[in-house]
């Protein structure tokens, strides 16, 4: 048998969970970390001590989130979201544990997705935990740096955290906006920031699917932080056959029960014919 029959057939069992990296979103626009040319390479995401620690540090994640966020709210599902989603209608689904922040795996229409490091489409205060819209703190934004416009479409390339590459100078002049409720310099991208710890709930949630898969299926990950890979490690624990796909190597590689090197938006969209066609037959 062939890798893409093999994937079938695992896939085609059902009760499949699906643990997405950022690998999945790269045909959307988005680039991931570690992949080839990943944005690891050039740029070291903010830490969330250095968020919470520094009223410069937050100004300059705004101004730059400021403009990443609008690549973001542009970009759109790729034919591996909506192979997913495919394979989720169809039943064969136990649920979705996505890495990602971009919110594009629940607009191919995938249900069941966890979002194990938040959504930038939110906004919380740090300071009365009050959660905001997005694109409300964007017309904020720019209502207060109506200057910053013109800067803001120099950037040169945008994160997989949601902010763009842009230098100091640049940014200089931009202003944050405080909480409405509360009106304290403490708003925060509904993100899990490095460094920062993953609420509990998602944290058991994504067990939860785990634990009642008949097998494990990683896309777009390479598994480098324990905040995904422990769920490899925990099937392979329980005994649960792993299939990884993924550009490149990745750290669940000795895990795997099938491994394959391959673009995401070539194999899923061949899985979720195949599994579709099976089921026809069957």
């Amino acid at each position: 048998m062939s890798d893409d029959e093999r994937l079938a057939d695992l896939v085609g069992d059902g009760a499949v969970a699906v643990l997405v990296g950022a690998g999945l979103s790269t045909d959307s626009g988005i680039p991931d970390y570690r992949g080839p040319g990943g944005s690891l390479s050039r740029h070291t995401p903010m830490t969330y001590q250095e968020f919470t620690g520094s009223a410069e540090a937050r100004r300059r994640y705004w101004g730059r989130s400021h403009v990443g966020w609008e690549h973001f709210r542009r970009a759109q599902p790729n034919s591996g979201h909506r192979a997913v989603a495919a394979l989720d209608a169809a039943g064969l689904l136990r649920g979705t544990i996505t890495q990602n922040v971009d919110g594009l795996d629940v607009a191919a229409g995938t249900r069941s997705v966890v979002e194990l490091h938040g959504n930038l489409d939110r906004v919380v205060c740090l300071h009365c935990a009050e959660v905001t819209a997005r694109a409300e703190l964007a017309l904020r934004l720019a209502a207060a740096n109506p200057e910053f416009d013109a800067r803001r479409r120099e950037f040169t390339a945008v994160n997989p955290d949601g902010d763009a590459d842009l230098s100091d100078a640049q940014l200089e002049g931009f202003r944050t906006v405080v909480c409405r409720r509360c009106g304290e310099d403490a708003l925060k991208a509904d993100v899990v920031f490095f460094g920062e710890t993953v609420p509990k709930d998602r944290v058991e949630s994504s067990f939860a699917i785990v634990d009642g898969a008949r097998s494990l299926l990683v896309l777009g990950s390479s598994l480098k932080v324990m905040s995904g890979y422990r769920f490899v490690l925990h099937a392979a624990k329980l005994g649960l056959p792993v299939a990884i796909v993924n550009a490149g190597p990745t750290r669940g590689d000795e895990k795997a029960d099938l491994r394959l090197d391959a673009p995401l938006g070539e194999v899923l969209p061949r899985l979720a014919r195949a599994c579709a066609t099976g089921r026809e037959r069957a």
